[in-house]
Parts: structure tokens; sequence; C-alpha cells
């Protein structure tokens, strides 16, 4: 653990999926060491409501540090603002474009290019579907910088019952790419057969 605190930015972006940003922030709030510096785009207050029903500043209040999306001499637009990385949960297709093609247009693409040229860990939760061929360039434009495409797809093998579940399984995944400890979902313990041992598949 460093002396500093493991500091994550996290961007909320207007595409559908805003829960994903709140259950990040929620649950990094009360993991010690680790703080949040949030920033929030003026598309995705009116995402946050309309699919949560949650207002900004209730949003905010999750969150350590809040920044102003146009704010680009905010703390977090600069490299020697030292931090683990950046989440933009959820990514939409144009910030997805803006940090693709490094615009830093708002404090949201400015921050997220600041942690690929000091090479730390930016994970982009893109939402949109189907895909154009310009979504996946901008992907791979990404990719080829470091960056971690990260679409919160479900996944079953873990027999949700809940949609919260569904978000939580998601958002754990998500946080181990920080290395950060949790006991937000269970792990994998191995596929088991119908009578309790193993399957035996290769």
């Amino acid at each position: 653990m460093p002396d500093r605190p493991q500091r994550i930015v996290i961007a909320i972006t207007g595409a559908t999926g805003a829960v994903y940003g709140v259950r990040l922030l929620q649950v990094l709030q009360h993991i010690a060491g680790v703080e949040t510096h949030l920033v929030i785009s003026d598309a995705a207050v009116l995402t946050l409501h309309q699919e949560t029903g949650l207002q900004r500043r209730e949003v905010e209040s999750y969150a350590h540090v809040v920044h102003k999306v146009r704010d680009v001499g905010a703390a977090i637009a600069s490299g020697s603002f030292q931090s683990e990385g950046m989440i933009i949960a959820p990514c939409s297709m144009k910030t997805l474009a803006s940090v693709a093609h490094g615009l830093s247009d708002n404090l949201i693409a400015r921050a997220a290019d600041v942690v690929l040229k000091e090479r730390r860990r930016l994970v982009l939760m893109v939402r949109e579907t189907p895909f154009n061929l310009a979504h996946l360039r901008n992907m791979t434009a990404v990719t080829e910088m470091g960056g971690i495409i990260f679409p919160p797809l479900p996944s079953f093998y873990h027999n949700p019952q809940t949609i919260a579940e569904m978000v939580d399984h998601t958002v754990a995944r998500v946080i181990d790419l920080f290395g950060i400890e949790h006991a937000l979902a269970p792990r994998w313990a191995g596929l088991k057969g119908a009578a309790g041992g193993d399957t035996g598949q290769t």
C-alpha cells in the first residue's frame, strides 16, 4: 500500500448504464485506503436521473473529491497527479472517440489522456450496440495505446438472481483490474458436475 491513498478517477458519461458508475463509487467509498475523484458529464446528469432516479448531488456524495467536467485546470488534468488510473463507467461512443483521438475537449477526455500518457490503467466501460466500424476502430486505437475496453456484458455462470447481482459481478471484475481487495462478488471456484465432482472436461 502506498503512503498516499489509492486514487481512482471515475467518470460517468451520458451512455446508458449509469448504475455501473454509481455502484463503483458506492463500493469504493467503503474500502479503506481508496480515494475516488469523480467527473460527471452534462449528459450523464440526465441519464442518471432517468435510469437511477438520482440527482447529481446524491451521486457526488459517494465520491471523495468531485471535479467539474469543464474544469480542465483540475488536479486530475495533470500528469503530476498520482493515481492508479481511471474508469469511465459508462463510456459513451463520443467519449471513446475523444479519448481515441486525443481531443482532450473536456476534463473526462483530458484526464483519460493523462492516464494513457503516464502509462497508468484506463478502463472504458463502453456502451453501444451494435458497433459500427468507427466504434471498433476507436476501441482498437485505445487498446493499442494501453487502455482496456470493458463492455459491461453480464455473465450468467454464477446464476445471478437480480439485476443488482449482475451489476455487482461486473463492477467486481473492474475493481479487480486495479488490484483492490473487495468482497463484492463470489469468485469462480471451478466447474462442478451434477453429482458434485469435477466434470473432467478440457
